[in-house]
């Protein structure tokens, strides 16, 4: 491993976690701070170049300078905003939720004197509150630049200001950009990073894992997840943009599969020397062996194939938040949830015995059509409990989310491949199921 010093340019921000009962609210410099962490984390050498409110300027640079960042650049000002983002699901179970307070009003403006930028040639850049175009034209020649664009770029065509100093792509499959261009099919976004001579995509797909996509070598790799209980997964995907960046002159893949480690523990803790423990055990492993423990891959485009049945009580009389918040969840990260309540329509009190039968032919038609069963049995659910029963006799997967724990008996605890009050769990367990089902159908 031999890492480069890299600089990372982008907002620095506040990250504030609402509180939920049983969790105390949660509030730590975010944007490119995560990067930086993960960066000390690593023991690799890194400077900054920041855009923010003036008030939040000598806070980050303390703290970063106690977290091994050599140079600290204000880059921009950023005025009328006060760069807070309110955070409502950080466990990314679903939508999370963001709010950038007064976002509609802010203002920023480059620094004069950005001539230090051509001092460094491994860049690391989170599009944020400076103007593009005018930053890549003060870079030095040789500068190799990263990008991620999770958020702040609505077209690819934004960053042809960078000509060949742009090597490397990365974004994620929640970005905006993502969505508006390639939820169907991602080679619209391949063809526009390979016109403007990138060498590499790398696509993070949440708990699917991610893909490399080697443009020179016309090649894609994939980068499995490891899933876990999740602490916390804000800043997640620029911790493995700046890992992998720092280390590609070692190879794109085996810098891929460091960040994967690296992203795998930043989602575990929000304290930083837990971090660094962490990694450097995890980096005793060589990347051989990390590339033969696997994992799960699942990517986005692959999972409308593996079709998911919905037992709950999914009744327009029934209050069933859960049952929402499931689906919501599911379909957030790209699953075809398939309802049957919702296609076949609802039974009423009396209906003749002839009908009720058309409504079982067709649950059951719709249940052998699926890879697998998202079991909600609210108020312990007789027709839900007969539906998993059915599914595991049928040697369907079934993961059993009991979010008010009425369901604890042997058959279902048992019977489940997962069961759990946690969604969370239920959720990585949903992935792991169907990326095993993905492999014995290849």
């Amino acid at each position: 491993m031999t890492p480069s010093e890299v600089l990372l340019v982008g907002d620095v921000c506040v990250d504030f976690t609402v509180n939920k009962l049983g969790v105390e609210p949660k509030m730590r410099l975010g944007g490119l701070v995560h990067a930086a962490r993960a960066l000390w984390a690593c023991g690799i050498p890194y400077s900054v170049a920041v855009a923010c409110p003036s008030y939040l300027a000598s806070r980050a640079e303390e703290y970063l300078q106690k977290h091994g960042c050599t140079s600290f650049f204000l880059l921009s000002d950023i005025t009328g905003a006060p760069n807070v983002f309110i955070i409502n699901d950080v466990q990314e179970v679903g939508h999370q939720g963001y709010e950038d307070i007064l976002r509609d009003d802010r203002d920023f403006k480059i620094e004069d004197d950005i001539s230090f930028l051509k001092n460094y040639r491994n860049i690391v850049v989170f599009p944020g509150s400076f103007d593009l175009g005018t930053f890549a034209q003060n870079l030095s020649d040789d500068a190799e630049v990263t990008l991620d664009f999770a958020y702040g770029i609505e077209s690819m065509d934004e960053l042809a200001s960078f000509g060949s100093k742009l090597h490397f792509l990365a974004t994620s499959t929640s970005s905006d950009l993502f969505l508006k261009t390639a939820t169907s099919n991602v080679s619209t976004l391949l063809e526009a990073a390979a016109g403007l001579g990138v060498k590499a995509l790398l696509l993070k797909e949440n708990r699917g894992g991610s893909r490399l996509f080697d443009l020179e070598a016309d090649e894609v790799h994939r980068i499995p997840a490891v899933l876990g209980p999740t602490t916390n997964s804000v800043g997640v995907g620029d911790a493995f943009t700046a890992v992998l960046s720092a280390l590609k002159h070692d190879g794109l893949l085996d810098a891929s599969l460091r960040g994967m480690q690296v992203a795998t523990r930043y989602a575990q803790t929000t304290y930083p020397d837990d971090l660094r423990r962490n990694i450097s055990r995890d980096f005793k492993l060589s990347v051989d062996v990390v590339r033969r423990l696997g994992g799960t891959s699942l990517t986005w485009h692959e999972r409308p194939n593996f079709q998911i049945y919905l037992a709950a009580p999914d009744f327009s009389y029934v209050a069933k938040p859960e049952v929402d918040n499931a689906v919501a969840a599911l379909e957030y990260h790209n699953f075809l949830v398939r309802r049957p309540v919702q296609e076949n329509g609802e039974a009423k009190v009396g209906t003749a015995f002839s009908d009720l039968h058309h409504f079982y032919s067709q649950d059951v038609s719709i249940l052998k059509d699926c890879s697998a069963v998202f079991a909600v049995p609210l108020d312990r659910d007789p027709g839900t409990l007969v539906e998993v029963g059915m599914a595991i006799a049928m040697d369907i997967p079934v993961v059993t989310f009991d979010p008010r724990e009425e369901n604890k008996n042997t058959m279902c605890i048992c019977g489940s491949t997962i069961y759990s009050p946690d969604l969370d769990e239920c959720l990585n367990g949903m992935f792991d199921i169907l990326a095993k089902v993905r492999r014995q159908s290849t």
